[in-house]
């Protein structure tokens, strides 16, 4: 990973943020930083998501499929979502103001990825320390919550001056985030495993194919509170 890259992570990071204590104010980051923060930090988390097993990282296959899969789900939920949210935009009379909001979104889904890969060895200690598969499952949606969370952060700042010139983006903000995190879990379901059960062969996806992944997520949380009683 170039230095030049992890500088425009960081750049990633700070932007909004000014001229402050820590330094100069951000430098602006081109699409072509943004995509490969996307791809190259999403790799990385992805990697130590498929490290599962005993031991760990034993399983150089799973790790790769993961690694490709981050991004993948990161990139096509994104892209599914854009279409509706460019119609909402349009409707409210925001339209002009998409280009900026567009870059607003793609800089955040950069970001999330950095705070994924910082979140990789909590992961990593986790696998090491012996964790079920299933307490493993809902600590990563625990680490890509946690990851969300912090990206929402990121997406307020950028998002601060388009709420300013026009206040209608404030609920639209919120309108993209329901959109986004609806779609995220759903694609994400479609393309498990992301972890991969280790008594189960390799794959790339399950072969249960589509199904609702709320309800699932919902009857593992279940399985997982009665069995600790």
């Amino acid at each position: 990973m170039s230095l030049t890259l992890l500088s425009r992570a960081d750049d990633v990071l700070r932007e909004g943020t000014g001229r402050g204590a820590e330094g100069p104010p951000a430098r602006p980051v081109s699409w072509r930083w943004r995509l490969a923060i996307l791809v190259v930090f999403g790799l990385a988390y992805g990697a130590a998501m498929g490290s599962y097993g005993d031991p760990p990282a034993a399983r150089p296959l799973q790790m790769a499929y993961s690694a490709i899969k981050v991004p993948l789900l990161l990139g096509a939920s994104f892209a599914i979502c854009l279409p509706t949210f460019f119609v909402f935009n349009t409707l409210f009379g925001l339209r002009d103001d998409f280009p900026r909001v567009v870059a607003a979104l793609a800089s955040t889904q950069a970001g999330l990825t950095v705070i994924l890969a910082a979140l990789a060895p909590l992961t990593a200690f986790a696998y090491a320390s012996g964790i079920d598969y299933r307490p493993a499952v809902l600590l990563n949606g625990l680490m890509f919550a946690t990851a969300s969370f912090g990206a929402q952060a990121l997406l307020r700042r950028n998002y601060r001056e388009l709420i300013a010139g026009n206040p209608l983006h404030g609920p639209m903000l919120r309108a993209w985030l329901v959109l986004y995190v609806f779609v995220g879990i759903q694609m994400g379901w479609i393309l498990r495993p992301f972890i991969g059960e280790p008594t189960r062969p390799t794959q790339f996806f399950r072969e249960e194919g589509w199904s609702n992944a709320y309800v699932v997520v919902m009857e593992m949380v279940w399985g997982v509170l009665l069995g600790s009683r």
